[in-house]
């Protein structure tokens, strides 16, 4: 008896020490410091380059720039409002690691909705501090160049990167690709009949398109999205999309890649991102320098009528 009273002593403190872990700041805002670097501490005005996970009291995921495989840079500004995000970066410094609680009710004027899907008193931030550029009395234009050089260095770091990533992929997928010279591979999983397609016929396609992680960014089928468990778009119909193939109406690996394809036919593309968003990318999902893959399957081909006015080109693929 002795034994499990002390057993219950020992737990009851281990969770003490856990919830002590949290420290409150101005307008109830909680965090908990995890990894502490020496250093000066962020300002307002200092660049930062950070990574973090979002997440609600049940760990279900709302956001994480680790999927878009690079930190979110931004100049820190001083909050007027009391216990928001910002004055929590304001308790940290470069390479320190907290998670951070805000109050949702906080978040919202009184009588606005929570956005779907969120339960629990707080939103979580896992948070981790990449990179300090500190403004200070630096003048503008070499503040300015210092970040731009952060820049530069992030984005051939990860334009590095990018084969292996590739490579990778293939080789877990165990694909069997072929690769043609602009760089983009396909593998033809169902072949289809009758000739290929051609610049200035329509493709109806369905598709389904997903970051070499796996995260769906966006489909034409209901099913594919349904797997994502997350609430359905009301404004999106699932249905095929008519793409003008060669019109340039789509990222280049699509018209390439298309124009292998014949009625019927279902292909997966792995699009390197210079045939894909590129530098750019397309936030918030797809990030700088992405590669993506995409199933694809021609549904029907449109033969283009010479006397017919040209159809309006879909904006296609839209990132969830």
């Amino acid at each position: 008896m002795r034994k499990n009273l002390m057993i219950i002593a020992v737990a009851a403190l281990g969770l003490a020490s856990c919830k002590g872990g949290f420290k409150q700041a101005e307008g109830g805002l909680l965090y908990n410091i995890r990894t502490d670097k020496s250093g000066a501490t962020i300002k307002a005005g200092d660049f930062v380059s950070l990574n973090l996970i979002l997440k609600t009291e049940g760990d279900s995921v709302l956001g994480s720039t680790y999927e878009l495989g690079r930190p979110v840079p931004q100049i820190i500004e001083k909050s007027p409002r009391k216990g928001d995000i910002s004055s929590a970066f304001l308790l940290l410094s470069e390479g320190d690691s907290a998670t951070i609680k805000l109050n949702i009710d906080s978040m919202f004027k009184k009588g606005q909705p929570k956005p779907p899907g969120i339960k629990g008193k707080y939103l979580i931030y896992e948070v981790k501090i990449e990179k300090v550029i500190p403004r200070g009395t630096t003048p503008e234009a070499a503040f300015q160049a210092h970040v731009t050089d952060y820049f530069k260095a992030q984005a051939d770091l990860i334009k590095k990167q990018e084969p292996a990533k590739l490579k990778k992929f293939v080789e877990d997928k165990k694909l069997t690709t072929i690769t043609t010279p602009s760089g983009l591979q396909y593998q033809i999983t169902k072949p289809g009949s009758g000739a290929n397609l051609v610049n200035g016929d329509t493709a109806v396609v369905n598709y389904t398109g997903r970051l070499l992680n796996g995260k769906l960014f966006d489909t034409s089928v209901k099913e594919e999205a349904m797997k994502e468990k997350k609430p359905l778009d009301p404004r999106r119909k699932y249905e095929p999309i008519k793409v003008a193939v060669g019109a340039g109406g789509v990222i280049k690996g699509w018209d390439e890649g298309l124009l292998l394809l014949n009625k019927g036919a279902k292909a997966t593309f792995v699009i390197p991102s210079e045939l894909g968003w590129g530098e750019q990318g397309a936030p918030p999902m797809i990030g700088a320098f992405s590669p993506v893959t995409f199933d694809v399957e021609v549904v029907n081909i449109i033969k283009a009528n010479p006397n017919a006015p040209k159809p309006v080109q879909p904006a296609m693929p839209q990132v969830r």
